[in-house]
């Protein structure tokens, strides 16, 4: 009783972390490794980055010695029809509006981008969050991704409806 009783909670932030980029970039990660992990080098490391501008000592997780992050950023993805007068990018963009005073509320989050090509017709939605926060927010299957979503798959002209996981850094 009374001491720290359960995995230390830089451990659980690393095992978070890792199942999430695990999942979406595995693309580069060596072959070698199983499904699901994470390379053996991984760590968290405190140091000053330039990427930061240097000033202030950040903790960040090291994928490789030369490859660090502190953000984790989810994205929500579709395609839009230019189909009457482009009807399809405003109902998305109304759905996004319903939706992101609730996003910007969840714990840790940095940012929220919306991102529009009017030449590939992409609609993409990125909320950056800091990485000790993010482990919260996928236990809560992403509030309120799945309501998002299902407004925007519903819209006539709206197509391939997809998410993404990712580190997001400044260089």
């Amino acid at each position: 009783g009374g001491g720290h009783e359960g995995p230390h909670p830089i451990t659980m932030l690393r095992g978070s972390v890792i199942l999430a980029i695990a999942a979406s970039a595995s693309a580069f990660m060596p072959a070698t490794l199983l499904p699901g992990t994470f390379p053996p080098a991984a760590r968290v490391s405190t140091r000053s980055l330039g990427l930061r501008g240097g000033i202030a000592a950040a903790s960040m997780i090291d994928i490789t010695p030369n490859v660090s992050f502190d953000t984790i950023a989810r994205e929500w993805r579709c395609k839009w029809s230019a189909d009457a007068d482009k009807a399809a990018l405003v109902s998305a963009q109304d759905a996004l509006a319903g939706v992101v005073a609730d996003v910007k509320k969840v714990k840790g989050v940095k940012s929220v981008q919306r991102v529009v090509c009017g030449g590939c017709l992409d609609f993409k939605v990125v909320t950056a969050l800091d990485a000790g926060a993010f482990g919260d927010w996928e236990a809560a299957k992403f509030e309120p991704e799945e309501a998002f979503l299902a407004k925007i798959k519903a819209i006539p002209g709206i197509t391939e409806v997809e998410t993404q996981t990712y580190t997001l850094m400044p260089m």
